[in-house]
């Protein structure tokens, strides 16, 4: 399902010494929850804190670091244990000190191809990856029910798009539709959804959503109506090891409407949601 590697490389773990900062390896499991092993100085109150960014300090995430050997120490963060939606900055905590961690080997291989049951209330998803500046950090979502973005096919005469996907903690009913939503108005397209169950696909006309727009980039949100009378659910694509979508899946600008320099493309928004971008470059 994912084109990215399903590792990251990193400097191998070393012991840890006091004036070292520590650095975390992390190995995810198909379930959403994740292990950290950290190089850092053992301490009787020692905690591996989680903080989202820009949240305040009551709201952390706190788990305790035990000693697996020398310099090293484990913290395990089940899938069970609530991390709300949000990027989370990690810390080491102990002794008084308030370190931020340095990414270490990721083994997400467990992430890749992921299929949870798709009976489940919803999914829980956890990725770590490096910040900008050379931190550890987890982006986590939690979602019930969910609608998971697969394949996207495009037409030989570029007008449609065809979404396929899969639900999770509902099923597909009478009245299904995929809704594109014009952001920042109540415009609303919709087109039917087919399947079966927990399997939907949809075909999206482009020209509709180039209507009436003049010379402004527009942006339609897709949402799932899992059957008429149901709240719509966002469609995203989470399942996979691939923390940041935008950077890794692109699709092709479809020209649409009369005007051959208008465009339409699907893509991911940086949540990992799926919207389609109608504009004129």
């Amino acid at each position: 399902m994912s084109s990215s590697p399903s590792s990251r490389s990193a400097t191998a773990p070393t012991a840890a010494t006091a004036a070292d900062p520590p650095c975390a390896d992390c190995t995810a499991d198909s379930a959403g929850g994740l292990t950290f092993d950290v190089s850092a100085a053992a301490a009787p109150d020692a905690a591996l804190v989680l903080r989202r960014t820009g949240g305040a300090a009551d709201g952390d995430v706190r788990l305790p670091l035990t000693p697996v050997s020398e310099g090293r120490l484990r913290a395990v963060l089940p899938s069970t244990v609530d991390v709300p939606e949000g990027r989370w900055e990690t810390r080491v905590h102990g002794a008084g000190a308030d370190l931020a961690v340095r990414p270490g080997l990721c083994d997400l291989r467990a992430l890749v191809d992921r299929t949870p049951d798709a009976r489940t209330e919803g999914v829980a998803v956890r990725i770590p990856y490096a910040t900008s500046d050379g931190r550890l950090a987890v982006r986590s979502w939690r979602r019930a029910p969910h609608a998971e973005a697969g394949d996207i096919v495009f037409a030989d005469d570029g007008g449609e798009i065809t979404l396929h996907g899969r639900l999770y903690g509902a099923r597909l009913g009478e009245g299904a539709a995929v809704e594109a939503r014009l952001r920042g108005t109540g415009r609303v397209h919709r087109a039917p959804a087919r399947g079966e169950g927990h399997d939907f696909a949809c075909t999206l006309p482009c020209a509709p959503l180039a209507e009436g727009r003049g010379g402004d980039k527009q942006v339609w949100d897709l949402w799932l109506v899992a059957a008429e009378g149901t709240a719509p659910i966002r469609v995203a694509r989470l399942l996979d090891d691939v923390a940041e979508k935008q950077r890794v899946f692109t699709y092709p600008a479809l020209p649409v409407g009369d005007d051959p320099k208008t465009v339409a493309f699907p893509y991911y928004t940086l949540d990992n949601d799926l919207a389609v971008q109608v504009s004129t470059p």
